[in-house]
């Protein structure tokens, strides 16, 4: 009877970020995440923890660079698939558009990461952006590395300026994407991205974490 209660028994939701660990007001990159370079970013980490709505959260903000960041997970995808998180898009970057390689820019975005070697080639991300025009559950490879494809979770500018919940499910993601089965990712990632457009773009990230399959998907 022990058995059968914890077969039964749901995955427990797994929390990535909160920023509870963190101080108002710390810049740059915060503890327990590390820098991931991206070729001719010229990353400046304009990042800060603040307060905002009664939440704590990562402020990015970015004009005419590239600043990404990623931070060592362990989650089992088939007992959590589904990332949520939390964001609030102040600014998108002028003139983006992630279709063409000279305007490749997104206002700050979430990857899930599979490192392989060499990295360039073989790692896969899935980056859950939020994209001015192109439709929702439009997927664009990168046009500067095969390894990254973009996912659009979000589009238009009628929601800007609003704390809003994205879920999605990670593994049926993977899949349906790549056309293979996952194993289980190993780091999750934050990025913004205006070097190419010359322009700015502020974003900021609430809770990051990973939920049961029978969560579902959000949209608010």
């Amino acid at each position: 009877m022990v058995l059968a209660a914890t077969l039964g028994r749901a995955a427990a939701p797994l929390v990535i970020e909160d920023w509870a660990q963190h101080s108002p007001g710390a810049k740059g990159i915060p503890a327990g995440w590390t820098r991931y370079e991206t070729p001719g970013g010229r990353p400046a980490y304009d990042f800060t923890v603040v307060e905002d709505a009664g939440r704590r959260a990562l402020l990015l903000r970015s004009h005419d660079e590239h600043s990404t960041i990623a931070k060592e997970i362990r989650v089992d995808l088939h007992a959590t698939p589904v990332l949520e998180w939390n964001w609030k898009i102040v600014a998108l970057p002028s003139g983006a558009d992630i279709r063409h390689k000279a305007t490749s820019d997104l206002t700050a975005h979430v990857f899930v990461i599979w490192p392989r070697f060499p990295a360039m080639l073989r790692s896969r991300l899935i980056g859950y952006v939020w994209e001015e025009s192109l439709p929702v559950g439009t997927v664009v490879t990168s046009r500067k590395t095969g390894a990254v494809r973009f996912l659009v979770v979000r589009s238009g500018t009628r929601e800007l300026s609003q704390w809003l919940t994205d879920r999605r499910n990670v593994l049926e993601d993977y899949r349906r994407i790549f056309g293979e089965e996952p194993e289980d990712p190993r780091a999750i990632g934050l990025s913004i991205d205006t070097n190419d457009t010359h322009s700015g773009a502020e974003t900021l990230f609430g809770r990051i974490g990973f939920l049961p399959a029978a969560t579902g998907a959000a949209r608010r």
